[in-house]
């Protein structure tokens, strides 16, 4: 099967072959060469095999950014197992879904997370702590073997490395299944993008728990340079990292590029090595940007944790406002409800074909059965393409009506069922507004029970409490009643034009 597959434990001996004195990354104070990573990985694959991990097995990890995470991620390659990063900023329940969900073989928490796990069921898993150890918890550095007498496992590039948990459309989170072709099919256009070399520095400011900070990461490893890996966004350690490790490429949603050119101006930084900045943010930071470090590129790109990455990318400066071009190798088209294309400039769902889609949702066939109608990944995004390629985003489908606070992702169906569980709530509607810190901010409006009291604070406190806290509104207006259509459904539509300022 591994005729013509190349997976990231390739890259990685790849990289330990041809830079092999070059850092792989900097991390908890520790540097480590592409040779040195590479024999991380084989010794923590080991390690990994002897508490039973193999190929097709999951492993969990609840932990901030760090080495383990690198090394992880090739270990799992090597095995041919898969990692599960699991969101920390998750509600305790929200983390034990996502653990019942992929039964992992393995388990790591870092000590400080720990309380996450609180509402899990782990007794089919190993545990290891990702710091101080315990005897339920102990250390996974016990994990890094000096003896590597195996094999790599011999899979195919098709097989699975990565499951993300996509925000719950339905109720509960999804876990999306990433290959390694795929995640090495986007790192390979991103690379190719940026003109990325073996010299370029990652600033690795996003989390490891969802595809961008991954994406990034794979990025500068498969032009062979380094990351440096921040525990925690700090905006003075990211200008300090950027001026004293030479860091060139570096992810941004808001308000993070902001707060690092707060930084830049009151350290006196020009953030010169700085090149490549990608991602989201608002036009007020982009011109900023643009005018405190002319030297650098803003790339602009559309993509979802389906694909693997980006999709489309271009130099933001292209065609602003857009999402860039199609990568190579891949067909993104728009089409309207019945999946028939619709011509240059109309408005419709964003579909992909293409090696970056990913292999399904875990263990949701019927989903699956619908994402993937007709030949097409259906991302549940509208767009249209104008008449030379670009993609420009229109939003998201009524289906899949996303917000997104500083780039993480929140369903409303999954706040107003929330909301709705409070006594005095009898029914809410829940929305994305513009916000000048986070991009997008979570609205709720609220219609309130007769003779019921609630204040805004009140509800959200009560939805921080039982999900994530990036999902409670920030905003809530209240109503006597909801507008309903002829057929006594809430009009959504109504709502969001009477409360969407």
């Amino acid at each position: 099967m591994r005729l013509r597959s190349f997976t990231l434990f390739d890259r990685i001996e790849h990289n330990a072959r041809l830079h092999a004195g070059r850092a792989a990354y900097v991390a908890d104070g520790v540097r480590v060469t592409h040779a040195e990573y590479a024999e991380r990985v084989r010794r923590l694959a080991a390690g990994l095999s002897s508490a039973g991990v193999g190929a097709g097995d999951r492993i969990a990890i609840v932990a901030h950014n760090g080495a383990l995470y690198l090394d992880l991620f090739g270990a799992a390659a090597r095995l041919g197992a898969i990692v599960v990063p699991v969101n920390w900023r998750l509600s305790a329940d929200e983390v034990a879904h996502v653990l019942a969900d992929t039964s992992p073989r393995v388990v790591i928490a870092a000590p400080d997370l720990r309380a996450q796990l609180a509402s899990a069921e782990l007794s089919g898993a190993r545990t290891f702590s990702a710091g101080t150890e315990s005897p339920e918890w102990p250390a996974a550095e016990a994990l890094y073997l000096d003896s590597v007498a195996s094999s790599p496992a011999m899979i195919d590039d098709a097989a699975g490395l990565l499951i993300v948990h996509t925000a719950a459309v339905g109720g509960k989170a999804r876990g999306a299944l990433l290959s390694h072709r795929g995640l090495l099919e986007a790192a390979g256009h991103s690379a190719h993008g940026w003109g990325l070399t073996p010299q370029d520095v990652h600033v690795g400011v996003l989390p490891f728990f969802h595809i961008a900070g991954i994406a990034m990461w794979m990025a500068v490893q498969a032009a062979g340079g380094s990351t440096v890996v921040m525990a925690r966004f700090n905006p003075k350690a990211v200008v300090e990292a950027i001026d004293r490790e030479g860091g060139s490429v570096m992810g941004s949603f808001p308000p993070m590029l902001a707060g690092v050119l707060d930084a830049a101006a009151a350290t006196g930084s020009a953030l010169k090595a700085l090149r490549v900045v990608s991602g989201l943010e608002s036009p007020e930071t982009l011109a900023r940007f643009a005018s405190t470090c002319p030297h650098a590129d803003f790339w602009v790109g559309y993509g979802q944790t389906e694909t693997s990455g980006s999709v489309s990318m271009a130099r933001m400066s292209a065609r602003p406002g857009s999402a860039g071009l199609p990568v190579d190798g891949h067909v993104v088209s728009i089409v309207d409800d019945e999946d028939r294309s619709v011509p240059a400039g109309a408005t419709g769902e964003i579909v992909v074909r293409g090696p970056m889609v990913f292999r399904g949702y875990w263990r949701r066939d019927e989903d699956n059965a619908f994402t993937f109608r007709n030949g097409w990944h259906h991302t549940g995004d509208m767009g249209r393409l104008d008449e030379e390629g670009y993609l420009w985003y229109a939003g998201r489908s009524p289906a899949k009506e996303l917000i997104k606070p500083g780039g993480e992702n929140v369903y409303p169906a999954e706040v107003e069922r929330t909301l709705a569980e409070h006594p005095a709530v009898a029914a809410a509607v829940v929305f994305g507004v513009p916000d000048a810190q986070w991009g997008e901010a979570v609205k709720a409006v609220c219609e309130i029970r007769p003779g019921a009291v609630a204040g805004a604070e009140e509800l959200i406190e009560f939805v921080a409490q039982r999900i994530a806290r990036y999902k409670k509104p920030k905003r809530v207006d209240f109503v006597d009643r909801l507008p309903r259509t002829a057929g006594g459904a809430i009009d959504r539509a109504a709502v969001k034009a009477a409360h969407g300022g």
